[in-house]
């Protein structure tokens, strides 16, 4: 399976592909919104992780439009961020997220969000 990652940040960027590569799963990098949009529309990953602070447009506005998009609203989203805040994780799964993962990513529980939202498809 795919995995497309949108994240501008390149350790975190390596922990979780490193981590999903051992796992099996094929890994797809962008480090901006736009290309990671595009790239969804064009690969149609399994799931994409998308980093909430990117530079340029932001990850929750990325996600609305990959949720609008017809050749991409099926695709599972986890939000993954170091906004810990109450109300945050609403406030992403409003945006169209599916799940949120906070930082720094704990192994265990990063496995599981994806196993899950894959399973669900």
């Amino acid at each position: 399976m795919n995995i497309l990652i949108i994240e501008d940040n390149a350790l975190n960027m390596k922990l979780a592909s490193d981590i999903l590569r051992r796992q099996g799963y094929t890994v797809i990098q962008a480090t901006e919104a736009d290309t990671g949009i595009n790239i969804a529309i064009e690969e149609q990953p399994s799931l994409i992780l998308m980093d909430i602070q990117l530079p340029g447009m932001d990850g929750l506005t990325a996600t609305r439009l990959l949720k609008k998009n017809e050749k991409t609203k099926h695709i599972k989203i986890i939000a993954l961020t170091a906004f810990a805040m109450k109300g945050d994780e609403e406030r992403m799964i409003e945006a169209g997220c599916d799940a949120y993962i906070s930082k720094p990513i704990r192994y265990k529980e990063f496995l599981a969000a994806v196993a899950s939202l894959l399973k669900a498809q």
